[in-house]
């Protein structure tokens, strides 16, 4: 055989054992154990409906039967696990000064009315619950929810306390955590590789590279979340006149690479569940799960829930 032509049976073979095994990966991988499989999350339980991370977005999301609350941690001075976006206290409580620098009982409350990050101009008036809640709080008032927690900063110290607080909770079954740092995330890992940890950014990059390579259906992967956003929305969330043309490629081309039905059906029938955020209009919705992915997190639990309802799939499968 010539060389030309022991190339292209090699490619040849390689390429139909990649797509068999995109297709069928339980042939080369155990598929992962779901504890749970979620379709509904509430973004900072529900930012667009209660005031973001508060007690109270979290309990109106758990009434509307969300399938998880996604929120984020920061450690006080006295080394509590609070839930708060923000490292700063100006966005959210109109202070100066940092979480990280306070004891828990010096923390402000929240703002009467916070913007939603993810909704063009678009702000949330809250009622009487504007305290920070401590991540037990969250533990104790939902103790069969899952929850997914955004580890916000690198701090052995924070990790090392959510981990003891799931592990006192009897949660590592019903929690995700890590961060879009991947030094972060390998952390959360490293302490406690009972709980689920999320794709960091740089694991994103290198699993597109490996799709795009055909090399995915044959490298492991220790992750079972993918939480990805969808790059299209930044046309809802800017200006439209404020929008170069520039910025229009680049969100078009990153959604075209991530927004990939191929891929998450793949990761999907490895155990790997896919969100995608953060999602508030009925039209983005439907395409999430056109594209396949497992669930949809949303500033607007009310919203989504209707949605799920009326397409008849509130249940998660």
């Amino acid at each position: 055989m010539s060389t030309a032509l022991y190339v292209l049976s090699t490619v040849t073979g390689y390429l139909l054992t990649s797509a068999l095994l995109m297709k069928c990966p339980s042939l080369l991988h155990r598929r992962k154990r779901e504890a749970f499989r979620s379709r509904h999350i509430s973004h900072r339980g529900g930012a667009g409906e209660n005031l973001e991370n508060t007690m109270a977005a979290f309990r109106h999301a758990v009434d509307l039967g969300t399938d998880m609350l996604e929120l984020d941690c920061h450690l006080t001075k006295d080394e509590e696990v609070v839930v708060s976006h923000d490292a700063g206290l100006q966005r959210a409580a109109g202070v100066s000064g940092h979480i990280a620098d306070m004891r828990y009982a010096e923390l402000p409350p929240y703002l009467c009315k916070l913007g939603v990050t993810f909704q063009r101009e678009c702000f949330c008036e809250g009622g009487e619950d504007k305290r920070i809640p401590l991540l037990s709080d969250v533990f104790d008032a939902f103790p069969n929810t899952p929850v997914n927690i955004d580890i916000k900063v690198d701090d052995d110290t924070l990790i090392k306390k959510v981990s003891e607080l799931v592990v006192r909770y009897q949660r590592e079954h019903l929690t995700v955590w890590g961060n879009a740092n991947n030094k972060i995330t390998k952390k959360c890992h490293r302490e406690n590789p009972r709980i689920p940890v999320l794709f960091s950014l740089p694991r994103v990059l290198q699993l597109l590279g490996l799709f795009y390579t055909g090399l995915l259906p044959f490298v492991p992967l220790k992750e079972q979340f993918l939480e990805i956003p969808m790059p299209s929305i930044i046309n809802k969330l800017r200006d439209p006149d404020r929008l170069t043309r520039s910025h229009r490629l680049v969100a078009w081309m990153a959604d075209t690479l991530l927004m990939r039905k191929t891929l998450f059906d793949h990761l999907t029938a490895r155990g790997i569940q896919v969100y995608i955020w953060v999602l508030n209009d009925e039209e983005d919705f439907q395409r999430a799960f056109d594209l396949g992915a497992t669930g949809v997190m949303t500033d607007f639990p009310t919203r989504l829930k209707d949605f799920l309802d009326r397409e008849g799939t509130s249940e998660p499968r």
